[in-house]
């Protein structure tokens, strides 16, 4: 269920239509969380519903224009119910993991090569966190959104070099494996 609550948090960071919203999920919120242009439209829609956001009134009514949303007290008291309500974690779900615990079973056709894939796309990923810590985390960034913010970023960069490092001694350790018999390529 948190959706809905990802766009309460980036709405009261900042006014948004549908169209914005869908833009900062996959400049920055969508790291974390992502959702579709539909889901999000979709869920404007509820959220408007149920009372907890409202459209803008528009400066100049004009037909196709598109609608911007702010929160209502009733929107920031559901985040900050949700915000102080505790969760457990949710159990580690990777189909890569998955892949290569039945590949000890069918056989390691194609997982090399995939691995190789994955390092290049979490290095490609930690290239362009690193990039927004400069850029958006230099030195007076002192607020408590900025420390926060920061603390969320920095999860995503020690996250990619857990998988950076991870990756390299997967491939180091499959370079080392035998070739087993009744295995693609064994024979």
């Amino acid at each position: 269920m948190s959706l809905p609550h990802a766009i309460l948090t980036a709405l009261l960071e900042k006014p948004s239509s549908g169209l914005e919203l869908t833009r900062r999920f996959d400049r920055s919120i969508g790291y974390f969380w992502s959702a579709t242009h539909q889901q999000i439209y979709r869920e404007l829609g509820r959220l408007e519903g149920e009372g907890l956001i409202r459209a803008l009134p528009a400066e100049q009514p004009a037909r196709g224009q598109k609608k911007s949303y702010e929160v209502l007290p009733a929107g920031r008291a559901e985040l900050a119910r949700w915000t102080a309500a505790s969760q457990d974690p949710k159990p580690q779900r990777d189909v890569l993991l998955l892949r290569l615990r039945a590949a000890a079973v069918v056989g390691t056709e194609g997982i090399e090569a995939d691995l190789r894939r994955h390092l290049a796309l979490h290095q490609k990923q930690l290239a362009e966190y690193r990039e927004i810590e400069e850029r958006d985390f230099g030195a007076g960034k002192d607020s408590v959104q900025d420390r926060l913010q920061y603390f969320v970023l920095r999860a995503g960069i020690d996250l990619e070099t857990f998988w950076i490092h991870w990756l390299i001694q997967a491939l180091e350790e499959f370079g080392t494996l035998p070739a087993r018999e009744g295995q693609p390529g064994s024979g």
